[in-house]
């Protein structure tokens, strides 16, 4: 780079100590400028998917407990024949599970037609990583399960007498 610098002084006829009245960049320095851009773009992408997985968790967690509601009969009637705590959060929490799976399942089966879309406008060849997919279904397990915990506790809680009571 130096010996181009020089050159280039020469060519353009710049004296000594005055600054180059050129600009040398190189592909490092792209990619660092890039890369800056880049981080950026992922930080606000994260903050966006952070904020999304709590919304999503939240509606879970706000289906689950008005299914709780109105299933506190058949909570009380499950608990009355036998059912113990650990089956009645298995089920609820079960339910959250698949709730949630759905929603990714759903999610990246419309990414997949997107990308597919986007790579026949391009005429580019589709790519699937599977990895993102696997990632993308654990995170919404982890989702379904995390905000799933309360409601299905909270139906596990249930005195079966006052359920079979309630109206």
């Amino acid at each position: 780079m130096d010996e181009t610098i020089g050159i280039l002084r020469m060519i353009r006829k710049v004296p000594p100590g005055e600054d180059n009245d050129f600009e040398v960049v190189s592909n490092s320095e792209l990619i660092e400028t890039f890369g800056q851009f880049t981080g950026g773009v992922k930080l606000f992408a994260l903050a966006v998917s952070v904020i999304a997985l709590l919304v999503a968790g939240i509606g879970i967690m706000n289906i689950m407990l008005v299914s709780v509601s109105e299933r506190i009969k058949e909570i009380g009637i499950r608990k009355a024949i036998g059912a113990t705590r650990r089956d009645i959060m298995t089920q609820f929490l079960s339910e959250a599970f698949f709730l949630s799976e759905f929603g990714g399942l759903a999610g990246v089966l419309l990414g997949v037609a997107g990308g597919n879309l986007v790579a026949l406008a391009f005429h580019i060849p589709a790519v699937i990583p599977m990895d993102w997919v696997l990632i993308g279904l654990g995170v919404c397990s982890v989702i379904g399960i995390g905000f799933g915990i309360y409601p299905a506790y909270r139906a596990a809680r249930l005195d079966p007498i006052e359920s079979l009571r309630f109206e």
